[in-house]
């Protein structure tokens, strides 16, 4: 073979490699859950569906790293460690927990949040409107809604004057929470008795500390656990005939009484909108945290029934769904 078609077969060759190795990677993101996956399998969907609106698909043109803590939020330091080692192009955290050890961990990473509290509160950034670091993303202001949940159980049980308010001592954010609901009720003339609870276990004492006390409805507390926990959540407070609300659609659809809070789809749609922002060379100092704005307030009509309740028909007029 002549030297020159031998090199001109080399330069064929190694233009292929050349083309690859010019070609950019495909970026990462790194998805940190302080829940179980399956549970939250509507949220990841939500989030694919911002990105996928943006034109990011996973698997096609970007990945998807998942950490999940189980509720164990002494793991997610660890999976934070784990994921900056992947060299992931932005961190999605979903929940306070996440968020936190996050932010806690890397001041370089963009951060996406989703959190049910004020972001400024936890240090995540300097001011809704100017974030001023590495982080923004969505506050679903699950936290400060104590008032108004307090406000649907009155109504529901009009002789109520004791109710009870169950947190996780391991949130950030619990003392909020608690301040919250202490002042709202301080408002209206009524008692609070905290009970606390971390595993599973606990719930069950907690439940029996209610009733023994002669706690007349619940407020649970914003959780990720507690969300991991709701099945056990609803069945217990009917057990226990105990009217109890919830933040969050999905406790009301696996038998909670009734549940008020933001619409977790669209806060994760919109987390999914920045996270593309950002992997097309937006900066987190440049996106104002948005604050949801629209909410979901459902009744479970079986569970009523169980508890002997009757549901006043203005309440009912009110509800975005009832369960029937």
């Amino acid at each position: 073979m002549e030297r020159r078609a031998f090199i001109g077969l080399l330069g064929a060759a190694a233009w292929p490699l050349a083309a690859r190795a010019q070609q950019p990677a495909m970026p990462v993101i790194g998805f940190l859950g302080s829940t179980s996956a399956d549970p939250v399998a509507y949220l990841i969907a939500a989030f694919r569906q911002g990105l996928s609106e943006a034109g990011y698909v996973e698997g096609r043109n970007v990945a998807i790293e998942y950490r999940w803590s189980e509720g164990q939020y002494d793991r997610l330091p660890a999976m934070v460690s784990e994921l900056l080692r992947r060299d992931v192009a932005v961190i999605a955290a979903l929940g306070t927990p996440s968020a936190v050890a996050a932010k806690t961990a890397t001041t370089m990473i963009p951060i996406v949040f989703g959190v049910s509290e004020d972001p400024v509160k936890l240090g995540l950034v300097a001011s809704i409107a100017q974030p001023g670091g590495n982080a923004t993303g969505v506050s679903y202001l699950l936290s400060e809604l104590g008032a108004k949940q307090l406000g649907l159980l009155r109504e529901l049980v009009p002789a109520a004057s004791r109710f009870g308010l169950l947190i996780n001592p391991n949130n950030e954010n619990a003392e909020a929470i608690t301040g919250d609901l202490k002042a709202a009720a301080a408002t209206v003339g009524v008692e609070i008795d905290v009970v606390r609870a971390t595993d599973s276990h606990e719930i069950e004492e907690a439940f029996v500390a209610l009733i023994r006390d002669k706690v007349h409805a619940l407020v649970v507390g914003t959780d990720p656990f507690f969300y991991n926990r709701r099945v056990q959540l609803a069945t217990l407070a009917t057990r226990h005939a105990l009217p109890t609300i919830y933040n969050v659609r999905a406790y009301a659809e696996a038998g909670g009484l009734i549940s008020y809070g933001t619409s977790l789809t669209e806060a994760y749609r919109q987390m999914g909108a920045y996270t593309a922002r950002i992997l097309k060379g937006e900066k987190p100092i440049d996106l104002p945290v948005v604050q949801s704005t629209k909410f979901d307030f459902v009744i479970n009509l079986p569970t009523a029934r169980a508890l002997g309740l009757t549901i006043p028909p203005m309440l009912l007029a009110r509800a975005d769904e009832v369960i029937e």
